[in-house]
């Protein structure tokens, strides 16, 4: 009888144990979830609880088994913290393929290091990140975080999934708050997923997400629109310190101007004095600001400061003075006070900086951005100053901080508006040139090229760049001229009328391809385009071209002598809804051609079902570039 109570014992804890095993096991994992997946979260759940306007407990608990070694980046296991916001708890265990524990990781074993970038001169936030290398795959990681802050002015968003070739068995979210503190929320693209609201009460939330497939990426899908996620926020909230408000966009901005920029722009008397000095006898507003923008260019530089108000309260104007640094805050608010000095307004301005363009979200009003420019009246309108860079033109914006909605700090409340949007024909690129072809097929051409707009942003720092990095840059702009050889290349940098030109020499020996007596040669040489938009079959999301452009182009084309022309491309034009393409070939006489180019870009957001559509358009203007001519030698 022991015998069998002993057996039934051990039994029962073996089967507990491989129970407590099987649950990490990725042999439990649905092959439907595996599909297009580098890892699958198997769990992540988020608890937050606000118990008052200046405290708020975030509890973390996320597990994620990792695939391959793509899949790494999935594990976020980090937490960031300061003087305002502990780490209360952090720890891992990894597991095997079968749920098989392989180590422990404590608090001690994460990785502890300032937050700081290469330009950082102070930081006061710290990072504690799990720097984990694996043995082999597939693992499964188990997360356990909690922190503590009295900062409630940013909840962090849900983002039940938030990357590509990812999957997610269940993701939580459990929120707990107070009432009166004007609690909050928004949601975004939860039509394509399974996402249920299980609580929606006065002081409780909750949404629980299941079985979310693995997303490709897609090449031109729209930028921070595609993913599920929550925003939440509350209308009176803590900073580090201050209480604040954000029931509306007018209170927040007022908030901000009062109890965060407040006090922050005095200058020395001696440097008032400087400023009116340059300024001189000018009165237009905008041509004072183009005058003390170009001085504070010259004086100052920018660096990543990330002390006081949760990096959001900006230095002393007097300390950027003095030290000639600051980050972006410091440099929009150093340059307010130098215009204030000789009487033109200017208003911080908050909105998030990036390649891609992305709004404040307007109707949710909260705590939002990543970047401070300056914005100066101008009328109706506003010029938009961007502050850290030493090198772009007065008022110029594209590629970094244009056509997205920001908000504007002004004493009086805050304003949401719409910076300045470049369009299609203003991101021009006009190229004029010539090349000739001797009866070797070597090739020999100049040609002189002027960017404006985007196309500005994109070619104006060539000019500083070492001369092999130049040479490597023109080399890939010009990789179908095999055996390219750069032979010169000159800049004009025009800031006022914000264009830039480039003129090069350049040369090649077998550009024609002589056989039989024939010559075969590309005939446009200088700006083809690769017509590479991949192909995606059964496309999911909706496409954007963000940006628009128009490039033209005349060359005047000399033949060799001694060469008839056996036959050239025709002239062709396409009109679609995502642009329009026209090239002409004019025969002067027996020797000389004019080559003419056009192509129109159009932005817009356009539907998956139209992606094949742009494809083929791209693909025709690619294979019209890439038509060729043929010589034959005369007898």
């Amino acid at each position: 009888m022991k015998f069998l109570s002993s057996l039934l014992i051990a039994f029962l804890v073996t089967t507990t144990i491989a129970a407590q095993k099987s649950e990490y096991t990725s042999l439990l994992i649905s092959d439907s979830l595996k599909q297009n997946a580098n890892a699958v979260v198997r769990l992540d759940q988020t608890d937050i609880n606000i118990s008052t306007q200046r405290n708020m407990n975030i509890k973390q608990k996320r597990i994620v088994t990792v695939l391959n070694e793509k899949g790494q980046e999935a594990i976020n296991a980090y937490e960031y913290y300061n003087k305002k916001t502990t780490v209360a708890n952090i720890q891992a265990t990894v597991f095997d393929a079968f749920g098989n524990e392989i180590k422990k990781i404590k608090r001690k074993d994460f990785r502890d290091q300032c937050v700081a970038d290469g330009g950082t001169v102070f930081s006061d936030s710290r990072l504690f990140f799990l720097d984990y290398t694996p043995i082999q795959y597939p693992f499964t990681i188990v997360y356990d975080s909690e922190i503590e802050t009295s900062t409630t002015a940013f909840i962090p968003q849900w983002l039940p999934l938030n990357e590509y070739q990812v999957s997610v068995e269940k993701s939580i979210l459990n929120v707990n708050y107070p009432e009166g503190l004007g609690f909050k929320k928004m949601e975004f693209n939860f039509s394509n997923f399974k996402i249920n609201k299980t609580i929606d009460t006065s002081t409780q939330l909750s949404y629980v997400a299941t079985n979310i497939l693995a997303q490709k990426q897609e090449d031109y899908s729209p930028a921070y629109s595609v993913f599920p996620k929550v925003m939440m926020g509350l209308e009176l909230f803590h900073l580090e310190g201050v209480d604040g408000n954000a029931k509306s966009w007018k209170e927040y901005g007022q908030w901000y101007s009062d109890k965060i920029l407040t006090g922050t722009i005095e200058l020395p008397e001696e440097t008032k004095t400087k400023i009116k000095n340059l300024v001189g006898d000018e009165k237009d507003p905008i041509k004072k600001a183009a005058i003390v923008y170009k001085y504070l260019q010259e004086k100052s530089r920018y660096v990543s400061i990330q002390v006081g108000i949760g990096g959001w309260k900006p230095m002393l104007a007097n300390d950027v003075d003095r030290l000639g640094y600051g980050d972006c805050k410091a440099l929009s608010n150093y340059t307010r006070a130098l215009l204030k000095a000789v009487d033109v307004p200017s208003y911080n301005t908050l909105l998030f900086g990036d390649r891609n363009k992305h709004d404040i979200q307007s109707d949710f009003v909260s705590m939002q951005g990543n970047h401070m420019i300056l914005s100066i009246p101008n009328g109706d309108d506003y010029v938009f100053l961007e502050c850290t860079s030493q090198d772009v033109p007065f008022g110029y914006q594209a590629n970094f901080t244009d056509d997205r909605n920001v908000l504007i700090i002004k004493p009086d409340g805050g304003e949401i508006v719409k910076t300045k949007n470049y369009e299609n024909k203003d991101n021009a690129q006009i190229s004029k040139g010539n090349y000739s072809i001797d009866d070797n097929g070597e090739f020999y051409g100049k040609i002189a090229i002027v960017s404006q707009g985007s196309q500005y942003g994109q070619k104006y720092r060539l000019e500083n760049t070492q001369p092999t990095e130049r040479e490597k840059k023109y080399k890939e702009y010009w990789d179908n001229i095999n055996n390219l050889k750069i032979d010169k290349i000159t800049f004009l940098n025009e800031k006022e009328k914000v264009s830039f030109t480039e003129n090069a020499e350049i040369s090649a020996v077998n550009y024609g391809t002589i056989s039989n007596n024939k010559m075969i040669f590309i005939l446009d040489a200088f700006n083809q385009s690769s017509g590479g938009v991949k192909r995606i079959r059964n496309r999911k999301n909706p496409f954007e071209i963000q940006r628009g452009y128009y490039d033209n182009d005349e060359i005047a084309i000399a033949l060799p002598t001694g060469f008839s022309i056996e036959s050239m491309p025709n002239n062709f034009e396409l009109n679609t809804k995502f642009g329009e393409y026209k090239t002409e070939i004019i025969k002067r006489d027996a020797t000389t051609l004019t080559y003419k180019r056009s192509i129109l870009i159009k932005k817009g957001l356009y539907k998956n079902t139209e992606y094949d559509d742009y494809r083929l358009f791209m693909e025709q203007i690619s294979k019209n570039d890439n038509a060729k001519m043929i010589l034959t030698k005369n007898q």
